[in-house]
């Protein structure tokens, strides 16, 4: 089921960012901050999910300026969708922070019927050109690497070699463009080696193997507000 995307308004005194590149940045009065990304991002701004989260936490500690904080998750997206719609639903809006959370299904979809992923080189391509676009327009962007396709462990979720092998692609373009990594690929990893000690595929952090559940998106919210914060 697809939920649409949302705009809220949030207070907000002074938020940091800390940049690879360009250090700490103050947000100011009536900027935007924008969360690019597929499903797990389009849930994100139900009440519980961690776009909401994120601004929740964010007013209870700074409640007297006004941020746009905007949800652009589409389900089912991979790279080359955020591509294809960058400029209107980011680049149009002239954001301060851009937080970029994909790769789920460019990995995901080369398993699933009637659909494909994302090649590694269209996968990196596209990264490298979104974030060159929007660093060049004055955003900072917070890159996260795709989180899980199953909780196991032991590394038998199936695509777990692969979804690594993104992942890597991810830190290597954060590193290479000097961009803010959110590595929650290792965040998700660290979390589920100590609270999945019976190895489950799903029902620790995600409801499905794939989407969030309450304890994902507080873990997700988390990881992202130590570079909001």
């Amino acid at each position: 089921m697809k939920t649409p995307r949302s705009i809220v308004l949030l207070p907000l005194l002074a938020v940091t960012l800390l940049a690879c590149a360009a250090g700490r940045m103050a947000l100011r009065e009536g900027e935007r901050i924008v969360f690019f990304g597929d499903s797990i991002t389009e849930l994100g701004v139900k009440p519980n999910g961690y776009v909401t989260l994120i601004r929740e936490a964010i007013m209870a500690r700074h409640p007297n300026t006004l941020i746009e904080v905007i949800g652009a998750g589409v389900s089912g997206n991979k790279v080359p969708d955020l591509q294809q719609r960058l400029v209107r639903d980011v680049m149009n809006r002239k954001p301060a922070i851009v937080v970029i959370y994909i790769g789920i299904n460019d990995v995901w979809h080369w398993e699933l019927k009637n659909l494909k992923g994302t090649t590694k080189e269209d996968y990196e391509s596209g990264l490298r050109e979104m974030i060159a676009r929007m660093q060049y327009a004055g955003a900072n962007v917070i890159l996260c690497t795709p989180s899980v396709i199953g909780e196991k462990t032991d590394s038998s979720n199936g695509q777990d070699t692969m979804l690594e092998e993104y992942a890597a692609i991810s830190r290597a373009v954060a590193r290479s463009l000097g961009t803010t990594l959110c590595d929650l690929r290792k965040a998700f990893h660290d979390y589920l080696v100590l609270n999945n000690k019976e190895n489950k595929r799903q029902g620790i952090l995600t409801y499905d193997g794939v989407h969030l559940n309450d304890e994902g998106n507080k873990l997700v919210a988390r990881e992202i507000l130590k570079y909001l914060e």
